[in-house]
């Protein structure tokens, strides 16, 4: 953002640049990336020209700079942007063998038009065109094809192929080719690659020359017709780093710094754009001589539009080998107001993306597929025992079926697939969980009775192991009672013997006493 807003001034394009040694966002620039600021400012708007015998500094004009400039920032921009994603990434990663799987969400501009398109909006548009034709390809070729091969009774659904539009932009002499080597030419201009467009293009059905003026071009795109205005498409194609600015990132004492700029191969390092200096090679180093290793001929570098293209291709490879779902966003309106239907124009944004013809082929068609393997490790618990054959899992498959879907037209058996109708793979779904849950419940019973009765028999053991120890006690408690109570009485009867004996002892003496006084 700093370098950005660094303050170039200089009276036109055919004066010098220069920067004021008291730009605040230049201090704070160097500051930051840990770079020298006198070295930065004078690379900001000198170039290094390396002739076959001598070396030496040509100015920038004012748009050289500045164009040099936001070159400067993009790059530093993309490459950080990056080096986080490379990190995240590097941190989020487990085991290798799990990296074959991942689940991918695109989000992209959608199609684009305005009063004035520029090399903006016809990348976007291009980005567009490919992941159309990677929808056509998905849901109606490749579809319609299956059902063929698989022998599905099937009229065929025309649809709308936008690979001419394609072709028109990045075959060999097409839009992007031409750019590119109007790009390479030292006195390239885009008035001039304007003309090689009328001269090759217009045999292309899909590009066509506005009534008047010779600064734009019309491409007939899948969504609608954009005209685009030449003008800043070779300088934003270019969108080249000067080598004397990487030295100078390359030097500092920042370590990240020097990390992004390290990739030399990576790098689209040139002169000034549209600089006039025929077969121009810019040195790698400052301290290069005309003998020392340079860096390849401008014509060599790679343009921003060959990196889209290529980046374009990775990506639709790698949408190519996955299982895509596809979300559409329709504007309700073109002026971005809220509660506002424009229906026509919604209903146009529908039939360029070819919605009406997947809901066409959707209602008609068979959205869902299983191969009778994968279909019968899937749904075997709705099939009973005696229905499997294990040499023939059509028939398998077909027991399954037969017995749940009534309704025949809802599947159709292929040669090595059943397809389904909308909905009934979610109608098997919710067969399977049902059955599923009443087998668990089955099992959460048989369980529950065999964990209850174990219970059970544990709680009976403990509670006659414990009968017998309390009666034990007791019986020996009473025994022992019993015992005392013998003895209490043997003891009680022995005191009163004594005590009776003793009694009519004492009773006998005063008797005979009596009886002996009496008798006298």
């Amino acid at each position: 953002l700093h370098l950005g807003n660094i303050e170039i001034t200089g009276a036109g394009d055919m004066d010098d640049s220069s920067i004021t040694e008291a730009d605040d966002h230049l201090l704070v620039l160097t500051e930051l990336l840990g770079v020298n600021v006198q070295e930065l400012r004078k690379w900001l708007c000198l170039r290094r020209i390396v002739s076959r015998k001598e070396v030496f500094e040509k100015p920038m004009t004012l748009s050289e700079a500045m164009g040099a400039r936001d070159a400067l920032a993009k790059y530093i921009y993309a490459e950080l942007f990056s080096w986080i994603v490379q990190v995240i990434n590097r941190t989020l990663e487990t085991s290798s063998g799990a990296r074959h799987k991942f689940i991918g969400v695109l989000d992209i501009y959608g199609f684009e038009t305005f009063e004035i398109n520029s090399f903006e909006q016809f990348c976007i548009n291009y980005a567009n065109e490919k992941l159309q034709q990677q929808f056509n390809q998905h849901v109606f070729k490749l579809e319609q094809e299956e059902y063929l091969r698989e022998d599905i009774e099937w009229k065929f659904i025309d649809f709308y192929d936008n690979q001419p539009c394609i072709d028109l932009i990045e075959t060999k002499l097409g839009i992007l080719d031409l750019l590119d080597e109007e790009c390479r030419m030292p006195k390239g201009s885009d008035s001039s690659w304007a003309e090689k467009l009328y001269s090759t293009c217009t045999k292309w059905p899909h590009f066509s020359k506005p009534r008047f003026g010779t600064n734009a071009f019309v491409i007939k795109h899948f969504a609608d017709r954009v005209e685009y205005e030449v003008a800043g498409f070779l300088e934003k194609n270019r969108d080249t780093v000067v080598e004397e600015q990487v030295e100078v990132f390359r030097s500092g004492n920042n370590q990240l710094v020097r990390h992004l700029f390290q990739d030399e191969n990576k790098l689209s390092v040139s002169t000034t754009p549209g600089a006039p200096v025929p077969k121009t090679r810019v040195v790698v180093t400052p301290k290069s001589t005309p003998t020392s290793n340079t860096s390849t001929l401008s014509k060599n570098k790679k343009t921003v539009g060959s990196q889209f293209r290529s980046s374009l291709n990775a990506l639709m490879s790698t949408l190519n080998a996955t299982t895509p779902h596809y979300i559409r966003c329709i504007k309700p309106n073109d002026s971005k107001l809220p509660f506002e239907y424009n229906a026509p124009r919604a209903v146009q944004q529908l039939r360029a993306c070819g919605v009406l013809e997947t809901i066409r082929i959707s209602a008609a068609g068979f959205p869902s597929r299983w191969p009778y393997l994968d279909f019968f490790n899937r749904y075997r618990v709705l099939c009973r025992s005696r229905d499997i054959k294990r040499d023939n899992m059509r028939s398998t498959c077909e027991c399954i079926l037969v017995n749940f879907i009534k309704d025949t037209d809802r599947f159709k058996f292929g040669k090595t697939k059943i397809f389904f109708r909308a909905g009934q793979v979610a109608y098997l779904e919710r067969l399977r969980s049902e059955r599923l849950r009443h087998c668990c419940i089955i099992m959460q019973k048989t369980t529950r009775g065999f964990l209850q009765r174990k219970r059970y028999l544990r709680v009976a053991h403990a509670t006659r192991t414990l009968q017998r120890v309390a009666r034990g006690f007791l019986a020996r408690r009473r025994v022992n009672h019993m015992r005392r109570n013998l003895a209490a009485i043997t003891i009680q009867r022995y005191i009163r013997g004594w005590m009776k004996r003793v009694r009519y002892l004492k009773l006998k003496r005063v008797i005979l006493g009596l009886q002996t006084m009496g008798r006298g």
